[in-house]
């Protein structure tokens, strides 16, 4: 099976139960001198904060060290949350990405708050309403196109690529602000009529002339059915222990607690949203879920306990994307270029 649409990495920087964090960090770089070699469009990276099983805090900081070991490949934030930073220093930091790194930075932009109410008091941050994320998001573009009450710096620099990653309320802002979309969970497998509407009402953008909607899915790989099961369920099992202690920890090879029936179910029910199997079971289901979706773009985000497993997963899925790999000057959106479907 061969997609019809580019096909990118999102990498969390998940943590391994006994190893320090740092490693899931390094794990990150070398995954994405891997990706460009596999032909990957984009490669993205995560922002969360106290989290166990998550190294990765600062996007910009990471983007800055894969966009330094990498040639070609797109380097984005999947996303920056603006809830915890001010406009202008997004845009700065944007502006520092791309002065360095032309035309290969992609500005994944979100609204989720911290993970805990811990979390979110040491933020500072205790709500975030849609319409503050539209003004933010607002602000962020005047200082992007130098139409701010200040200059971001360096001035000059070219601008990223904007993405939202949207529900409900970010489709109808992105609609409005003419940017493109990355969706996942209920926008993908439930009812996709939001993703109508974010068409119908889409506003041109000199960036983003038509709508563009990026589908997110956690997707694993392997020879067989069951051996792909197994390597999915260490991020089933750090979901259910995320909801019985409020922490969510570091993948493991086994589950850290008995667990029980319902707990079980809930295994079950986040694998039944996963795509996992071979690799013809899963092209399959990727090319419905592009049917389904009618997606522009496919963003995977793969993470197991084995890291062997994960780079197989990665190369297996890339080989689906073949003939639509972007050439180093052919990207399906960015500044000044209309996006649309590749494939």
């Amino acid at each position: 099976m061969i997609l019809p649409v580019p096909v990118s990495l999102l990498d969390r920087s998940r943590t391994r139960a006994g190893e320090p964090g740092g490693a899931a960090l390094r794990d990150t770089v070398e995954r994405a001198v891997r990706a460009e070699e596999l032909g990957f469009h984009r490669f993205w990276v995560a922002e969360h904060h106290a989290v166990p099983g998550i190294a990765s805090g600062s996007p910009p900081l990471l983007m800055a060290a894969v966009a330094a070991r990498t040639d070609r490949i797109r380097v984005g934030s999947g996303g920056v949350m603006l809830p915890n930073h001010r406009p202008l220093v997004v845009a700065e930091q944007a502006r520092m990405l791309t002065a360095l790194h032309p035309g290969r930075v992609d500005l994944g932009l979100g609204r989720s708050l911290g993970f805990t109410a811990p979390v979110r008091e040491a933020l500072g941050v205790h709500a975030y309403s849609p319409e503050q994320f539209a003004e933010d998001l607002a602000a962020l573009v005047d200082f992007l196109g130098d139409t701010g009450p200040v200059t971001a710096m360096p001035k000059g620099a070219p601008s990223p690529a904007l993405f939202v990653l949207a529900t409900g309320s970010g489709l109808a802002v992105a609609a409005q602000r003419g940017l493109p979309v990355v969706v996942g969970g209920p926008v993908v497998w439930g009812d996709t009529a939001a993703l109508q509407d974010y068409r119908d009402r889409f506003v041109p953008s000199p960036a983003c002339p038509e709508p563009y909607v990026v589908v997110s899915a956690d997707v694993m790989i392997a020879e067989t059915s069951a051996q792909a099961r197994e390597l999915a369920l260490p991020e089933a099992w750090a979901m259910v222990e995320s909801r019985a202690t409020g922490v969510f920890p570091p993948l493991r090879s086994q589950p850290a607690m008995t667990l029980s029936d319902r707990q079980q179910a809930k295994v079950e029910e986040h694998l039944g949203r996963a795509v996992h199997g071979t690799p013809a079971e899963v092209g399959d289901e990727l090319a419905a879920l592009v049917d389904r979706t009618a997606a522009d773009e496919l963003l995977a985000w793969v993470s197991t306990y084995d890291r062997e497993a994960q780079e197989r997963s990665d190369a297996a899925l890339a080989e689906m994307a073949a003939v639509s790999r972007p050439s180093a000057d052919h990207h399906p959106v960015r500044p000044g270029r209309p996006p649309g479907r590749t494939g």
